[in-house]
């Protein structure tokens, strides 16, 4: 797939170091970001769809968004995270459409760049390692408005930094234009370019070249939920960032993301967030 670096968004949701004692044991985690590690000392495994692997020292691994995964730690394991969100102002999720190795070896370099990282980011370290305390809408989009509060030349050099370590991994990365799982891909671009619109399952089969019924039950097993609910989300998740961001009236922004019904809008906001539009407008 021929990409470009300028449709390239993506953010720094949270960047540390992270010392265990087998005390880094997650079930079934699945995350709308993609991590990065750099193991440092210690060792431990994790769990994914396609088998298990052991992370050691002076090795980088990814971990793709949306991807089910349980970490298993038995002992000492210290290593560098980067949680990588991008930003859907883009319309096009590069990460989708790309599949990376899950281990490469990794240079003095690559150390020095996480390194670095925190030490422009130290606010943006994790103070939990539970994912239930960090992986959850609210504070995702805490964390988003505090990568846009930052200063100008600290996002510059994060965002340099990012695309210096995924670039190792591009290096070895396979398109996906040729998966099986690319019918799947479409149409969550297709979902990501039309948030302003009102998407039909009807319509999004098609796109997949699918029946309805098969392609609910495809795009659940590939992203873990199903397609009116990941719609849902990424609809919540843009009238968040437009409610903090933008001086729109609610019920304007309820509109823009085709929302019809503005009882339904406000109803489904708050059982995403726990919150209405309003009072999430005021606590932020």
């Amino acid at each position: 797939m021929n990409l470009q670096v300028e449709q390239m968004h993506p953010l720094v949701l949270n960047v540390g170091l992270a010392v265990h004692n087998a005390d880094w044991n997650w079930k079934n985690v699945n995350s709308p970001f993609t991590r990065l590690y750099y193991v440092t000392e210690g060792s431990a495994q994790i769990e994914l769809p396609d088998g298990i692997y052991t992370l050691s020292p002076k090795h980088m691994y990814f971990i793709p968004a949306f991807t089910i995964h349980t970490n298993i730690c038995k002992s000492n394991f210290v290593h560098y995270y980067l949680h990588i969100y991008e930003d859907h102002y883009s319309d096009n999720d590069w990460l989708d459409h790309w599949k990376f190795p899950v281990e490469i070896e990794a240079t003095d370099l690559d150390l020095a760049l996480f390194k670095r990282l925190c030490e422009i980011n130290p606010h943006m370290t994790l103070q939990k390692s539970d994912p239930t305390t960090y992986d959850n809408n609210p504070t995702l989009m805490q964390n988003l408005i505090k990568n846009r509060q930052r200063a100008f030349c600290d996002k510059a050099e994060s965002r340099g930094i990012v695309f210096q370590l995924l670039s190792r991994f591009f290096k070895q990365g396979q398109s996906k234009i040729e998966m099986e799982d690319n019918r799947i891909a479409k149409t969550v671009l297709y979902i990501r370019k039309h948030l302003n619109e009102a998407i039909e399952l009807e319509k999004l089969a098609e796109i997949s070249c699918l029946s309805k019924d098969h392609f609910i039950r495809l795009f659940k097993k590939e992203l873990g939920t199903t397609p009116l609910q990941y719609i849902n989300q990424k609809k919540i998740e843009k009238a968040q960032l437009l409610l903090i961001t933008e001086e729109l009236a609610v019920k304007e922004i309820a509109f823009q993301l085709a929302f019809d019904d503005y009882s339904y809008f406000n109803r489904l906001f708050k059982k995403t967030t726990g919150v209405t539009p309003q009072e999430y407008r005021r606590l932020y």
